[in-house]
């Protein structure tokens, strides 16, 4: 067999497969190894940098860039990196995306200085938007319509896996090995996904695939992005009516206006905006949204609670989270199959459903409360996401031309991306919120020592995330009434949270009601002709 296929404008018999390049399953194993690397990355790096801020000498600021960096490139990339796989092949564009991501790993692990850190992490993002995207066409181009949704569930498992590994496979390496390891592990299975790439995969190709770049089109989209990200990473710091915040957003909304007028307007556009004419095409990508709004947001949150409220290391914090991830995993491929059976509509908003029952029964944590109740919620949140995972992915790829799966992985990225950027920023907003407006009366009414001005604005920021602002040398009885405000008003905070990302997990699900089996699904592997 050729180490090309092109694909056919319309759906005919698939071809006979012969040897093990090109094999569906085979191809699936390959790209899920590569994915495994980017997702695992994705947590476990949370764990690495403590270390790293204490070896290299680094400030509060240089550590936020060590995750706004990685979170910047890879957003900004997506769907960019999409139409690359569109124009020049998946195949090519996974395979540069492993090798790049593997070597920036090596990189990082060699930096001796946090500022080679911060560019290598950018790279990483750069390279890990070449490999997202092109791992969901493949598996479009490869699969038959009638086993995609599996092989999706499979690929939800497999970032399910990975997402759940990060924290204990991170904590295990920080504590007995160096911080260095944890990017270090990415050469050999990137050696190995590359391994496996270039012996399985076959470049699939359309016919009317792409043959040009809409440069105007991805600076603005670019642009557009990045303003958008970066006010909801600096919306905590500057607040929301700050005036830098309010530039960044303005800004984003016009180079988004003048991307779609531009879009209109060129032959050969980087998102056709007739994409969008598809309304179960453009309900899976706000589903996405708000699904990655309240999962992120709401996630970002448990594990402050579980460290700095009930104490526990990263490991521990890892292992009590298994519910959640562990529900993801056996999840994923059931949810698949049931899609299959009957359409993503009715797991769709069943899972939506699921999801803001969680996020509503984990608003009623306390400090006290203890494994086993957060535990039932925390797996039922795993019920609810995993058919959404696959659901909305396979809702936002199928109904999208094949010559565009790569944009549309892209899209459903980008989509993630967005929605877990606004749900931190706004549900850390809420928090913020809360805090400020309750932490004075509660110490008053504990009866402490009164703050300063400067000493309460300190403290209201430690609470926030569930530190309590507890000094040297403090008699026991006066630590611990203090601890008990700090934790008191933290789940208070919490809890608005978390009803906040309820609300929109039943938004999510009115939206999942007009979802549908995607009308394109069919033109992958069996329109495949040799």
């Amino acid at each position: 067999m050729t180490s090309q296929i092109t694909l056919a404008k319309e759906s005919g018999p698939a071809p006979a497969r012969t040897g093990l390049r090109g094999h569906p399953w085979l191809t699936l194993f390959a790209v899920a190894i590569g994915v495994m690397m980017v997702t695992l990355d994705g947590t476990i790096v949370a764990v690495a940098n403590p270390a790293i801020q204490k070896d290299l000498g680094a400030s509060l600021a240089d550590v936020q860039w060590i995750t706004n960096g990685y979170l910047l490139a890879l957003a900004v990339s997506l769907i960019t990196a999409g139409k690359l796989g569109d124009r020049f092949g998946h195949r090519q564009t996974f395979l540069i995306g492993i090798a790049g991501f593997a070597a920036a790993s090596a990189a990082i692990g060699l930096s001796s200085g946090v500022q080679y850190v911060i560019a290598f992490r950018v790279a990483q993002g750069l390279f890990g938007a070449l490999l997202m995207p092109a791992a969901l066409g493949l598996l479009r181009a490869t699969f038959p319509a009638e086993k995609l949704n599996m092989a999706i569930g499979i690929w939800g498992m497999v970032i399910g896996a990975s997402t759940a590994a990060g924290p204990i496979v991170g904590g295990l390496l920080v504590e007995n090995v160096s911080w260095q390891s944890v990017f270090f592990i990415n050469v050999p299975v990137g050696v190995v996904a590359l391994a496996f790439g270039l012996f399985i995969l076959v470049d699939h190709r359309a016919e009317n695939a792409p043959k040009s770049f809409d440069v105007v089109g991805i600076l603005l989209l670019s642009v557009a992005m990045f303003s958008l990200i970066w006010a909801l990473i600096k919306a905590s710091e500057w607040g929301w009516g700050d005036t830098r915040t309010m530039l960044f957003l303005i800004g984003s909304v016009v180079c988004f206006v003048l991307f779609a007028v531009w879009e209109s307007k060129v032959s050969e556009p980087l998102i056709p905006l007739g994409m969008f004419r598809s309304l179960p095409l453009s309900a899976g990508t706000v589903l996405m949204v708000l699904m990655a709004f309240a999962f992120m947001g709401g996630l970002f949150f448990v594990t402050f609670y579980l460290q700095n409220v009930h104490g526990m290391s990263p490991v521990d914090s890892g292992l009590h989270l298994l519910p959640l991830t562990g529900m993801m995993i056996i999840g994923s491929p059931l949810a698949g199959a049931a899609i299959t059976a009957v359409g993503p509509r009715i797991p769709l908003v069943t899972g939506m459903v699921a999801t803001a029952v969680a996020c509503f029964g984990m608003s009623a944590l306390t400090p006290g409360t203890g494994t086993l109740q957060m535990s039932l919620w925390f797996a039922l949140l795993g019920v609810g996401l995993a058919p959404v995972m696959v659901g909305a992915t396979e809702v936002i790829v199928g109904n999208a031309p094949l010559e565009l799966s790569g944009v549309a992985g892209g899209l459903q990225q980008a989509a993630m991306q967005v929605g877990g950027s606004l749900g931190t920023a706004v549900l850390g907003a809420v928090m913020a919120t809360t805090v400020g407006n309750s932490f004075g009366d509660n110490w008053a009414r504990a009866e402490l020592p009164a703050l300063t001005p400067e000493q309460m604005d300190l403290a209201e920021k430690g609470v926030q995330v569930g530190i309590a602002p507890v000094q040297p040398g403090t008699p026991e009885p006066i630590a611990s009434s203090i601890a008990k405000v700090a934790h008191d008003t933290f789940v208070d905070g919490m809890s608005t949270a978390f009803t906040v990302a309820g609300c929109v997990a039943v938004l999510a699900a009115i939206v999942a009601c007009f979802t549908k089996r995607g009308e394109n699904a069919a033109a992958g592997a069996g329109a495949a002709h040799i």
